[in-house]
């Protein structure tokens, strides 16, 4: 299963976050640094409404989600490049997960203190991902000393290293993450075999007092620290940001969904930015759902952007990938129009896929295979 890290710096929200997230209370949420050490792992259901409306339609005893995990990586100081704080441990954490959820502090309370004594988001980014930068740039050096011998002498593999990390290391000394510099397909597929901190796709939780919420999901250019980590993210990063409160997701846990509802209508919002998060988090992952409905069950399925039917067919079983025979395959919005496979199939919104179908997401799909 795919993971996303959580990561930040001291006391700003981000094991709270990963607490609202995964409805635990695994991680300790406190008011100093480094209260969390050990990394918290959580899998988390991916909301997706399509699940209960194809239940009913299909009068299904059951309905499963797909999910992915988060975890809640110890917070980051400056100089953690350089073994600050819990430096080495912390890059080792992040180098293991997918994606990286950046938890940004956009709220002002004088009883939680902030590390570096004042509110500043950009320059919270900045120093969090100025440590990944500089341990990539360390990390490349050391690697084309390691190739350049080889490369002189002919090795066609150390000569194309040597030649993306000569095109990489001036990007990275400018200040830029490794994910933003213009590469071709195979420099791409190649820079992956480095496993760079800074190639890690990235999205950004704004983290907002409880006051602030309802209007900051609405006019997130209004509020003037969410305004800044868009505008940066989107410049710097071409990376989305998210308003969220984790101490109201916080609050949420003891209460059931209907009261939750009630909580946050009171409030003037639909939903506190986690869900959105969530779904943010697993595109991001590159993560796309099909669907099967049925009596007995609706169910979510997990597959990769581009994945073809026979690939689709095997995160069912694996037997089905080899037994493949083809697809009968209906777009969500037609089986919600259409309410029954015989109506859509009537209708001709039922299709036929063969092998080299490219799964979409919400796909509501029954695989034929052979013995």
């Amino acid at each position: 299963m795919l993971q996303a890290g959580i990561v930040g710096l001291p006391n700003v929200g981000k094991s709270t976050l990963f607490n609202a997230v995964t409805r635990t209370r695994k991680a300790e949420a406190a008011n100093y640094p480094f209260c969390t050490i050990d990394p918290n792992v959580g899998v988390v259901t991916v909301p997706d409404e399509r699940i209960a409306v194809l239940s009913e339609l299909s009068g299904s005893k059951k309905q499963i989600p797909t999910a992915i995990e988060f975890v809640d990586i110890a917070g980051l100081v400056e100089g953690a490049s350089k073994g600050a704080g819990l430096g080495n441990k912390f890059l080792a954490n992040i180098r293991e997960v997918d994606a990286i959820v950046q938890v940004i502090r956009c709220f002002e309370n004088e009883d939680i203190i902030h590390e570096l004594g004042s509110v500043d988001p950009v320059r919270d980014i900045e120093i969090i991902n100025s440590e990944l930068i500089l341990a990539d740039i360390a990390a490349m050096d050391k690697r084309r000393e390691s190739r350049a011998k080889k490369a002189k002498g002919g090795d066609k593999e150390s000569k194309a290293e040597v030649e993306l990390i000569d095109k990489l290391l001036p990007h990275l000394n400018e200040g830029h993450p490794a994910i933003t510099l213009e590469l071709s397909d195979e420099e791409k597929a190649l820079l992956k075999e480095f496993f760079l901190l800074s190639n890690k796709r990235s999205i950004f939780a704004c983290n907002v007092s409880e006051d602030d919420l309802a209007e900051a999901t609405a006019n997130p250019d209004d509020h003037p620290l969410v305004s800044k980590v868009k505008a940066y993210a989107a410049e710097m990063h071409g990376a989305e940001s998210i308003v969220i409160s984790a101490s109201i997701e916080e609050e949420l846990m003891d209460l059931d969904p209907e009261e939750a509802q009630e909580f946050l209508g009171d409030m003037g919002v639909t939903d506190s930015g986690v869900s959105t998060l969530i779904k943010g988090v697993y595109h991001l992952l590159g993560l796309r759902t099909y669907l099967t409905t049925g009596v007995q069950e609706t169910r979510a399925w997990t597959i990769t952007a581009g994945d073809k039917a026979p690939a689709a067919a095997g995160v069912i079983h694996t037997d089905f990938e080899k037994q493949f025979i083809r697809a009968e395959v209906i777009a969500y919005d037609d089986y919600v129009t259409h309410k029954t496979v015989a109506a859509a199939r009537d209708a001709g919104a039922l299709r036929a896929e063969g092998k080299d179908y490219e799964v979409q997401d919400g796909d509501v799909i029954n695989f034929l295979t052979g013995a």
